[in-house]
């Protein structure tokens, strides 16, 4: 009895062995390239300003700031505190500043990050207009924008305010998508007092 007792024994501990080194070998294993931290930059540009041309050489975007970060991994650039400028589909200069902007490797895709103020200089086609909204993602070559955040447009004798935004600077079009206030001057209030 006694030699069966331990035969016993020796039996269930290589089982429980074997059954641990079972579990130890199917165990999820953690993520090998868990990288914490932003990517390294490839190189870093101080006070600088970038030209951004599509296929025929015309201008889509610039963008100045003083700081440029290009990522290694993917080719966008980070730049902090930029001053901008978006083309539309007259020619005419969309400028602003944000908090941040990231932009593609290809110049396709811009986010604007954190407060956005955008500008455009009344011309003989347009009037002027002021945007101010915040996280503005846009679409330099195709010309377009689009933002979740509140937005607030304002033209001579108008201001609009409302929740989401698209634009298409083709069309010279601005949308407010939904919560829409707007507060109309009358235009004796805009003639200059006598």
């Amino acid at each position: 009895m006694e030699r069966r007792y331990w035969l016993i024994v020796v039996v269930l501990a290589v089982l429980a062995a074997g059954s641990q080194f079972l579990l130890w070998l199917t165990r999820e294993r953690p993520n090998e390239q868990t990288f914490a931290g932003p990517p390294r930059s490839d190189y870093t540009l101080t006070d600088f300003t970038l030209d951004a041309l599509d296929a025929a050489g015309q201008r889509t975007f610039q963008v100045s700031g003083p700081r440029l970060d290009r990522r290694g991994d993917d080719g966008s650039v980070f730049v902090t505190t930029p001053d901008y400028m978006l083309i539309d589909g007259g020619g005419h200069p969309w400028k602003g500043k944000s908090d941040a902007a990231w932009v593609n490797k290809d110049g396709t895709l811009m986010k604007l990050q954190g407060h956005v103020e955008m500008h455009r200089e009344p011309g003989s086609d347009g009037k002027q207009v002021d945007v101010v909204t915040s996280d503005l993602t846009t679409w330099p070559k195709d010309k377009k924008m689009e933002t979740a955040a509140p937005a607030t447009i304002t033209q001579p004798g108008s201001i609009l305010r409302g929740i989401g935004m698209r634009g298409d600077l083709n069309d010279k079009a601005l949308e407010l998508l939904s919560d829409v206030h707007s507060t109309l001057q009358p235009k004796r209030a805009l003639r200059p007092a006598e």
